[in-house]
């Protein structure tokens, strides 16, 4: 069937109001960058996607699309509660995007140690990463589900930041079983439970006696993470947004 349109204002790349939808190739494309797909093309990427990602857990592309051609269920329920959410619901109607061109990234530098924008800062640093890595949504058939996802993939980084967790697959995997909890997204489910195959028997032992139970126990205390405005936190103290949001001290 053809993907409905969505009941939001379709918007450009930037979060800012856009033109009309376009037809492609006889669907309604919803958003730019859209490709409307049937149930059945969904299928085949999610299974494409999620043998190549078991494979090489660093291909963020076939994991971005995992998680958007299996996110039907998480995703409206992560809107709803980003609706029913002071913050989360600003979120929804400005549409902020964290990227290099809208990071006033000398001035998080500045920042003093132990803030959520100097912390982050030191997080892309440490780690060679950059926010603009992260794919643009193409396979989400509704404009704001899609926005949802990104801005998921977004504040991943943040994620890392809050929960003291390098990029490396140890960490990685503890991040999944945090966001598996938070967002119920099959994706983050599946880098949970499938991720801790590549890590030594010593890794092993610390992940299921310490870091396992620490992330599940966070994820379920914590506030929903996506509705923090984290572009307007940068000054509070990383410990101070950790109290708030819920997530115990890393061991």
């Amino acid at each position: 069937g053809r993907a409905r349109p969505s009941h939001s204002e379709p918007r450009d790349r930037d979060g800012r109001g856009g033109g009309e939808e376009e037809e492609v190739e006889g669907w309604r494309q919803l958003y730019p960058g859209h490709i409307p797909t049937s149930p059945l093309q969904k299928a085949l990427l999610a299974a494409g996607s999620a043998v190549m990602a078991l494979y090489d857990p660093y291909r963020h592309d076939m994991v971005a699309v995992l998680g958007e051609t299996t996110g039907c269920l998480a995703l409206p329920n992560l809107r709803d509660k980003m609706r029913n959410h002071p913050e989360g619901y600003r979120i929804l109607q400005e549409r902020p995007r964290i990227r290099l061109s809208t990071l006033d990234m000398a001035g998080l530098q500045a920042l003093p140690d132990g803030s959520l924008g100097r912390e982050y800062v030191r997080f892309l640093e440490d780690n060679k990463v950059s926010p603009d890595t992260r794919m643009p949504a193409k396979f989400v058939d509704d404009e704001e589900l899609a926005y949802v996802i990104q801005r998921y993939r977004e504040v991943h980084d943040l994620m890392h930041t809050l929960l003291g967790m390098p990029t490396n697959m140890l960490g990685e995997v503890v991040v999944k079983w945090f966001e598996a909890i938070q967002t119920g997204l099959p994706m983050c489910v599946l880098g949970a439970a499938f991720g801790p195959v590549r890590l030594s028997t010593r890794k092993l032992q610390v992940l299921a006696t310490e870091l396992v139970p620490w992330a599940i126990r966070s994820g379920l205390n914590a506030s929903c993470v996506l509705n923090i405005y984290y572009e307007q936190r940068w000054e509070q103290p990383v410990e101070s947004l950790r109290e708030e949001l819920g997530i115990f001290p890393p061991p």
